[in-house]
């Protein structure tokens, strides 16, 4: 199956980030545009509470069911954007970390966002994701 997506690395820009800085899609692919994926069982009970990385974890197993109703993957997905809520930059990291590592080397573009306070009690993660497909 062709994917839509291409990354766009930079050579004039730090080799540091662990995402690429651009992607695009053709105009021919139908994009995809998730609400914020939250840690939430199926009962609508947040889970793994105080656990940031738990939290991503979830988020982003809600995020592959959601992309999976829509017909694509995680790998048809074109950028992202992580909410944590923590002031802290080590909490960012550790729900960044399980986000990254979900990815693999489908590093797509992406901002990690320290925030006041999300929707749901006792949330710490959430994860904004548009993809793009090429349906046949």
């Amino acid at each position: 199956m062709a994917r839509a997506i291409t990354l766009i690395r930079s050579a004039s820009l730090s080799d540091v980030a662990e995402y690429a800085y651009a992607a695009t899609a053709p105009a021919e692919a139908r994009l995809i545009f998730l609400a914020g994926a939250c840690p939430l069982d199926a009962d609508g009970s947040t889970a793994a509470i105080g656990d940031y990385a738990g939290q991503a974890a979830k988020a982003v197993e809600n995020m592959r069911v959601a992309l999976r109703d829509a017909g694509a993957s995680l790998r048809d997905v074109i950028s992202t954007r992580v909410l944590v809520a923590s002031a802290r930059r080590e909490d960012l990291v550790a729900a960044w970390e399980v986000v990254r590592e979900a990815f693999g080397d489908h590093d797509v573009p992406s901002t990690l966002l320290g925030v006041t306070v999300l929707g749901y009690r006792d949330q710490l993660v959430e994860i904004e994701a548009v993809a793009a497909v090429l349906d046949s």
